[in-house]
Formats: structure tokens, sequence, C-alpha cells
């Protein structure tokens, strides 16, 4: 393995694959979810206002328990609006607060809240731009649905800077489910072997890719460390996009 912080990478790919979210932009990374969900609770819940931490807790353990399956999380970052107003009616439902209405104005200002916390990561942009100037093809592949992760690329300015972009409920498929990658190289004309994949979540953005050719560039935020009994190594592992920025400008 390779790892950005040590030495250079060689041989610039064709293409890099890119993932979006606490890749480019934060998502989880530096989002204050403890804020969030007391914003939403102290906003339309102000008779509760003495027990606003306890009830922001439960909906920050429900959310946990929602996104913690493979499945529901399949599911519900399709419709991310529909699964934050599940999660809040089944925490209502446990204060016996039977309200529809009172779920989904709870989960949109805590969508709206989190969606204020979210800012570019450091030196994505210019990694980026560096990237295209050496000629390399992007490709953005994101999981999620068409117009939530379309909200975040537009915000931020990012639709000119790739030559494809993938959206999970567009594409029909989406990570760690092999087409999506296939999809991605087919628009960007190179094989595997030609590509890399940069990205936070190792089975998604390492292991999956890995195992049809595509080397991965593992963003280590919290530097956890490779595991060892990970089947696939990334190429390189980095902690920000400023060791990416480093390595370019020395190459």
């Amino acid at each position: 393995m390779r790892d950005g912080r040590d030495e250079m990478p060689g041989t610039w790919p064709k293409a890099i694959l890119i993932d979006l979210d606490d890749t480019i932009i934060s998502f989880d990374l530096g989002v204050d979810l403890d804020r969030c969900w007391l914003r939403a609770v102290r906003t339309h819940l102000p008779e509760m206002r003495e027990m606003a931490g306890e009830l922001a807790a439960a909906f920050k353990e429900k959310a946990e328990w929602y996104w913690s399956d493979p499945e529901r999380h399949r599911i519900g970052r399709r419709d991310m609006a529909r699964a934050r107003q599940e999660i809040v009616a089944a925490v209502l439902m446990q204060w016996h607060i039977h309200d529809p209405s009172l779920a989904k104005t709870i989960a949109v200002t805590y969508g709206e809240e989190r969606a204020r916390q979210v800012r570019l990561l450091p030196g994505a942009l210019e990694a980026i731009g560096l990237f295209r100037s050496k000629g390399i093809r992007l490709g953005l592949i994101t999981n999620g649905g068409a117009e939530t992760q379309w909200a975040k690329i537009r915000r931020f300015n990012l639709a000119g800077l790739f030559d494809a972009i993938l959206i999970e409920e567009e594409a029909g498929v989406g990570k760690p489910e092999e087409g999506i990658y296939l999809l991605a190289l087919e628009k960007l004309g190179v094989s595997a072997e030609d590509a890399w994949m940069i990205g936070d979540n190792y089975e998604w953005e390492i292991a999956a890719p890995g195992r049809l050719g595509i080397r991965g560039v593992w963003f280590d935020h919290y530097g956890a460390g490779v595991p060892d009994e990970a089947p696939v190594k990334p190429h390189l592992v980095i902690r920000s996009w400023g060791e990416v920025l480093d390595m370019m400008r020395t190459d």
C-alpha cells in the first residue's frame, strides 16, 4: 500500500472518481448534530423546553439506529425528507405525541439546520482544479436522491468541474454495487486500471471499486488506519486535501 503522507503516487491516472459527502463537502464531518436536533425541538416544542436535551438525544439515537442498517440506509437516503420524518414520528410516538404534521416540521427544521452547517472541505476545489489541469477526466459519484444531491452540487458550483455526474437515484444503482463504478468508467471512457476512486467510506470507495481493479484513495479523516483484515488495500491514505495538493505541487 502507498501512503499519501509519505510518498509520491507515481503516475497519475487517466480518470478519478470522487465521492461527494465528507470528501468534497462536509456531511457528518464537523456537523453538530446535537445542535441541529436541539434547534428543531426548541422551535417546534417550546412547551418541552426543559426536556429539549433529552428529546434531542432521543431523535439522534433513533437516527443512528435507522441509518445503521444497510437496507434501511439504501432506501432512506433516496428520500431523505421522508426518512427523517419517519425517525421523528417514531420518537414522538414514544413520547405519546401522534402528530404527522409536527413530525414533518421538526424534520424539515433539522434538515435546514444541518444543511447550513455543510461546508466545502479545505483544498477540495483547488485539488479538483489541478486534476483538471493535468487532463485527468473526473467523475462525481454520490448516493442518495437526485433533488437532495443536486442541491448540494449547485450550491457549491461543482457541476462544471466534472465530466460525468452519477447520482444513485438517477443512475438506478449506487455504491457499493459494482454497476455504478462500471457506468462511471463507461461515461469517462477509461478502464478500471486507469482510474482512481477518492472517498471516505472504506467499503464504498476502496473495497468495492478495488475489486474491479480501480485504485482507491481513502480519506481516513479520523486516523483509524487501514484494517489489518481488509482484503482490499487503498493505493493511498490521506487525511486532508492538503496532502493531495502537496503531492501534486511537487510532482
